[in-house]
């Protein structure tokens, strides 16, 4: 039932609970809490081939709501119109250690965060993470990675956190539609 046959009852005085909770579900919650990504690069390899691969993302309106070990899609600090997929390696409170002893240990702010390349075999320039981009604001994070389509035989869900792992199934049971993903898979 679409929203104007919805509307149409309404008007008509006929609307039930049964209408109310499929305009909700549908309209509202269904297809809301994720979108479809393409990622291609090796800054996540292994996670990620680096032929790409199309990514399910769950929507994050609260950033606070990623957690350290997470994989998220955040707004690329220095071109807000690119999207970079990462590792939440550290938040707020957290204190960073250089391997370079001419560094200075600092303590990460409120609100930013340190992300990383999965791909230990990169430089940092290669990888772009915050080796680079240095300390990165929590509200570019707009979502998690919870499941990768590289190929038909190449897909299953992304290693995030415990928290997120419990956070996300219930998500991944309702909207993960591998139909759908490999339709819409850059091959």
């Amino acid at each position: 039932m679409n929203s104007f046959n919805t509307m149409q009852k309404y008007a008509g005085g006929r609307i039930t609970e049964a209408d109310v909770s499929d305009f909700v579900f549908k309209d509202f919650l269904h297809g809301k809490l994720t979108y479809l990504h393409w990622n291609k690069g090796k800054e996540m390899a292994p996670t990620i081939s680096e032929q790409g691969g199309t990514l399910l993302v769950r929507k994050l309106p609260d950033p606070t709501k990623a957690f350290v070990g997470d994989v998220v899609v955040l707004k690329d600090p220095e071109t807000l119109d690119n999207f970079l997929v990462r590792r939440l390696a550290a938040i707020e409170g957290y204190e960073m250690v250089s391997n370079d002893e001419k560094d200075e240990p600092f303590v990460l702010e409120e609100n930013k965060c340190w992300v990383l390349a999965d791909n230990e075999n990169l430089k940092p320039q290669e990888a772009r993470d915050s080796r680079i981009l240095g300390p990165v604001s929590m509200m570019n994070i707009v979502g998690r990675v919870v499941y990768c389509l590289s190929t038909a035989v190449d897909h299953g869900p992304v290693q995030n956190s415990h928290n997120s792992l419990r956070m996300d199934s219930p998500v991944l049971e309702v909207e993960l539609d591998i139909d759908e993903m490999a339709k819409n898979h850059k091959a």
